[in-house]
């Protein structure tokens, strides 16, 4: 029996589970894009330097090696190339090229989303600064400003004012990978924002793990996560509602089987807004955590779907405690030195991850691309977790110079 090729777009550290994964299943593993030196390259059967944004010349590479499947795994800019050369391939993918393409643009998502009914921010995308600048009585002040068609948080800005927006505009565009960007009302949360790693079979919602968001308002991007806590500590009330609306929105779309991350919030009127809504595993690990935390290996069965294989059972998870990602990050720049955890809370650390070495450059807490590591935490009380993330700076040293 031959062995089945699987292609990775991407090299970043977050590949490295679902290689793991596809080892375990046997598989040839290729990771493609133009960094030779990321990680990921290290633990691939095969590497090729090809551009993850250029869809054509990846879909001349995957029929050439004759791919069995392809991911994005945890890779957001290449989602709508996976899409691409799965569908020109007739290899499974979560949903079809068009839908990913609406998915991956904020601005095509949230038009998709008021057309059909769905709670939506008022929004609006550009591709240059002149139009957008004329439009500023269209909104409803604050807004945010943001790249279409980046993740992490990268080129987002919250615009108090007009006289603001030109600087927030050009941030935008210097993140941005097309050239768009979108300006939306700022919509006023009620709580933590939250999200989910969701997962759907044969389009039907089975999976979500619920999960709330921190983040570190003094850090140069303070839209950028900086912790991420399981189970979401939210009513029975608000997640039927982030179920139904999901379920509706695959329907509309046509979701297939597959995993995608889900960033929601509830706002100060009391409605469920669905934010971002991806065909892919979520950064900062959030997949890797759940696999300590709950009883369905999501990486597993995402890798299984790629390639063809039947599925392990995928329900709605059991989590065994309360969980924590924490994001190692610094407020300024410097020369890495050391972090030092404190013995109070080393029982609760499960995993720790540093990205850096000693003597090494590291910048601000600017996009989740800043972070340099994370923390898995497991608690057994909910108020274990949070005082350990209300005293972090107190426990969790972090030197530079």
């Amino acid at each position: 029996m031959n062995q089945k090729k699987l292609m990775l777009l991407g090299g970043i550290r977050y590949l490295l589970p679902a290689i793991e994964a596809a080892h375990r299943h046997d598989c040839h593993v290729i990771t493609v894009d133009y960094m030779p030196d990321n990680i990921a390259h290290k633990y691939s059967d095969e590497y090729h330097n090809v551009s993850i944004l250029d869809k054509d010349s990846v879909l001349k590479l995957a029929q050439a090696l004759q791919i069995d499947g392809i991911l994005s795994f945890a890779v957001d800019p290449g989602v709508v190339t996976a899409a691409y050369v799965a569908e020109q391939m007739g290899l499974p993918f979560s949903c079809s090229y068009e839908s990913a393409c609406i998915l991956q643009n904020k601005a095509l998502f949230r038009q998709f989303l008021t057309d059909n009914g769905f709670n939506v921010p008022h929004a609006k995308g550009y591709s240059n600064a002149v139009e957008a600048l004329r439009d500023v009585e269209y909104f409803n002040w604050p807004v945010i400003v943001k790249p279409v068609d980046s993740a992490g948080s990268k080129g987002v800005t919250r615009v108090d004012e007009p006289s603001q927006l030109a600087v927030a505009i050009e941030y935008a565009l210097d993140e941005s990978h097309n050239g768009c960007f979108i300006i939306e009302d700022f919509l006023e949360k009620e709580g933590l924002s939250s999200g989910s790693e969701s997962f759907f079979v044969d389009g039907e919602l089975k999976y979500n793990a619920f999960y709330d968001q921190l983040f570190d308002v003094g850090a140069t991007n303070p839209f950028t996560p900086s912790a991420e806590c399981w189970p979401a500590d939210k009513s029975k009330r608000v997640l039927d509602d982030v179920r139904k609306q999901l379920q509706h929105l695959g329907g509309l779309l046509g979701f297939r089987t597959g995993l995608f991350n889900v960033e929601w919030r509830v706002c100060k009127d009391g409605k469920v807004y669905l934010m971002e809504v991806s065909p892919r595993a979520g950064g900062n690990r959030l997949a890797e955590i759940l696999n300590y935390a709950t009883d369905v290996d999501i990486i597993d069965a995402e890798v299984c779907k790629a390639i063809g294989e039947p599925l392990p059972k995928v329900h709605e998870p059991n989590f065994n405690g309360y969980y924590c990602i924490l994001v190692l990050h610094v407020g300024k720049k410097g020369i890495f030195k050391g972090i030092d955890i404190n013995h109070n809370i080393e029982n609760y650390v499960i995993e720790k991850e540093i990205r850096v070495s000693l003597g090494d450059e590291i910048e601000p807490f600017s996009g989740a691309n800043a972070a340099i590591g994370t923390l898995f935490f497991r608690f057994n009380l909910q108020n274990q977790m949070k005082e350990v993330l209300d005293n972090q700076n107190e426990w969790i040293n972090i030197s530079i110079e």
